[in-house]
């Protein structure tokens, strides 16, 4: 991508200036409202910010490399600086730090969206259009108050997301998913699907990443479930995350994952690389879209057959979606225990019949009951998470797959969570509690000598013969 076409900005092409719309109108000034006043001030950022910015773009070096950040940057502080003394800007220093930090944004970072991305309180970023950009905070959705200036602004936002990844947005292909250098996840949408303007949702990547003790500290869960947890994913049994949007998913994906000896062989397959996995024997695959032509496309399923034949000891694919659940199926069933997986689901009873559909979805002529008895074979335990009314995320259930009963997959609550009422700041109060029942695969924790508290499962000690 061009210099000029990647920093054109707010300010549109080299040796174009942009129209400032008025506002207002000689009424509305001869009123001199506060409102007025704040828009002529508005507006009048703008325009100092668009000459600016177009004086700055004239005199940049076209072959400078926008890889060299800290030269980049150094650079367009130098120019900056000369143009406002040139023409006599005089601004506090407050006023000029931002001014300068915007236009910075521009070059060299994301635009408007750049200090949303650098706020550790944000974890979603949603632009509806130029004018509505939303962010998520301690879960709950409000208005940012960063703008764009134009829909032309957004699109030159979302280029330079996806042009580094070989990928396009258009008319033609009007959604695209992608990722930022960090690994946050993006998904952009334009015209003409997109009727209120070219639309981005940004779910912010955790660079130090989530742990257990994290999602306990958290509420997510407790000591004793992730001690029950982390001998589930050592005896190797094959899991699966179970989830609203949002619900924490991949988080827990990346969190059990840690749980995995440092000697096995892991293969990752995933849509965009989120996945942190610190074991050093990982091969982390992405799937990829069709090209111009129509071409080209690997799909998740295409990754998991050939995953297949790379002699996996664990499979983790970050999101099953279609036919590849039956591959994943067959994974789980040909001696690749200790795989894991996720999926949308709102209870563990939906995951079953989600995978069920999932298979189908495969083009397999396939009984119902066939596939059910693959899962029962395949899958030892449902991890249930929802995102809650306050916001917080949670497990709710952890229940084991204990088999087949005629045509019924037979599912066991572990742990259920409780809700007991409602705090002052409106936080839901409640506890993961065990229901009593002792898993059947515990047996395979015995075989690799992890014992576990009897009390974990909510039995007393003294209750056992």
């Amino acid at each position: 991508m061009s210099l000029l076409k990647r920093i054109g900005g707010a300010s549109g092409a080299a040796g174009e200036t942009p129209a400032t719309p008025a506002i207002g109108g000689p009424a509305a000034a001869r009123l001199g409202t506060p409102q007025t006043q704040r828009r002529e001030e508005e507006n009048s950022q703008i325009e100092l910010r668009a000459r600016v910015q177009q004086r700055l773009i004239s005199e940049l070096d076209p072959k400078l490399d926008l890889t060299n950040t800290a030269r980049v940057r150094q650079q367009v502080e130098e120019i900056f600086n000369t143009i406002l003394d040139s023409e006599n800007i005089v601004l506090a220093r407050s006023e000029r730090a931002r001014l300068f930090e915007s236009i910075a944004a521009d070059i060299i970072g994301f635009g408007p969206l750049q200090e949303l991305l650098n706020d550790p309180e944000v974890t979603e970023i949603m632009v509806n259009g130029p004018r509505r950009v939303y962010v998520e905070k301690r879960g709950k959705i409000q208005p940012s108050g960063t703008t764009f200036v134009d829909e032309q602004h957004v699109l030159r936002v979302i280029d330079r997301i996806v042009a580094p990844l070989g990928r396009r947005i258009d008319e033609s292909s009007p959604m695209v998913d992608a990722r930022l250098p960090d690994g946050s996840r993006v998904n952009a949408v334009i015209r003409p699907i997109a009727l209120c303007g070219p639309t981005i949702s940004i779910r912010k990547f955790r660079k130090e990443g989530i742990t257990i003790d994290d999602l306990i500290r958290f509420g997510s869960l407790t000591r004793e479930m992730a001690e029950f947890l982390s001998a589930c994913v050592r005896a190797s049994l094959n899991i699966v995350v179970s989830g609203g949007t949002g619900s924490g998913k991949t988080t827990m994906l990346n969190a059990l994952s840690s749980f995995i000896p440092d000697d096995e062989r892991i293969i990752t397959v995933e849509n965009a690389a989120e996945l942190q996995l610190r074991q050093e024997h990982v091969v982390p695959l992405e799937s990829r879209p069709a090209n111009v032509e129509g071409k080209g496309e690997i799909t998740i399923r295409d990754l998991v057959i050939n995953t297949l034949r790379m002699r996996p000891e664990r499979i983790v694919v970050g999101e099953c979606r279609g036919g590849e659940a039956l591959e994943m199926l067959q994974a789980m069933n040909t001696g690749h225990d200790g795989s894991m997986t996720t999926l949308h689901a709102n209870t563990p009873r939906d995951a079953i019949a989600r995978i069920e559909t999932m298979c189908l979805m495969a083009g397999m002529d396939l009984p119902v009951k066939a596939i059910r008895e693959q899962i029962a074979s395949a899958v030892n335990l449902i991890i249930q998470l929802a995102r809650l009314k306050d916001g917080s995320r949670k497990t709710i259930y952890v229940t084991e797959v204990q088999g087949m009963e005629g045509d019924v997959v037979v599912l066991s609550d572990i742990f259920v969570f409780e809700q007991q009422g409602i705090d002052e700041r409106g936080k839901i109060i409640g506890q993961l509690k065990p229901t009593g029942i002792r898993p059947r695969f515990i047996d395979r924790f015995e075989e690799r000598n992890i014992y576990l508290p009897p009390n974990i499962f909510g039995y007393n000690p003294g209750s056992f013969v």
